[in-house]
């Protein structure tokens, strides 16, 4: 199964192969290239599992997405659990974030990489996920309490999350050659001197 943080059980259980071997074919090869029987061979499970388990590809897709959104949605709670403010909430979710598109590309790919809209177009935008309404919800957070400047939330949404994304999907594509780490320090240092708020708020 394509966890983030959890060990994945062995053996491990017939539906989480599927997973696994479904989404390592819809990377490297798209969701439309990819066949069902492709995705059973690299399992090592039969058609009738496939079926019955999820009723065809696109029931697999379906339960990929749902399953790796809840898997960045656990990870935004742990930080928002962890941290006390907003920069520090957002810093630690886009360091985790980039530090899984090192050790778990695959996952962060099909969040970030895939259009998923071909494929689900019945699901909702992948910024209505829950994971993704959290993070808007620390930067509104962030601008209420004064901690970022006043400014449309949505634009300081895009330039905080939507940069990061941005350079998830370059390092993904190769274009970035180094690891993402490695430009951390930089990103978050031009990223708050745009957005943090200088002036202390009231108490």
């Amino acid at each position: 199964m394509p966890y983030l943080n959890r060990v994945v059980p062995h053996p491990e259980p017939l539906d989480c192969r599927i997973l696994t071997a479904a989404l390592k074919l819809f990377r490297d090869k798209g969701y439309h290239n990819t066949s069902v029987h492709e995705i059973q061979q690299k399992a090592r499970v039969s058609i009738g599992s496939i079926y019955n388990y999820f009723g065809g590809k696109e029931g697999i897709a379906k339960a990929l997405y749902t399953h790796i959104l809840g898997e960045i949605e656990q990870l935004v709670d742990a930080h928002m659990a962890r941290q006390p403010s907003a920069i520090a909430r957002c810093e630690g979710i886009i360091s985790a974030l980039f530090a899984h598109t090192e050790t778990h590309p695959d996952i962060i790919g099909y969040v970030f990489h895939a259009k998923h809209a071909d494929f689900l177009p019945d699901h909702a935008s992948l910024s209505d996920a829950a994971a993704f309404t959290k993070m808007k919800q620390i930067v509104c957070a962030g601008i209420a309490q004064g901690e970022l400047q006043k400014m449309d939330p949505v634009i300081a949404n895009a330039l905080i999350f939507g940069s990061a994304a941005q350079l998830i999907q370059q390092r993904l594509d190769g274009v970035i050659k180094e690891p993402l780490q490695s430009r951390e320090r930089d990103f978050f240092a031009c990223l708050w001197h745009g957005l943090k708020n200088s002036t202390p708020a009231p108490p």
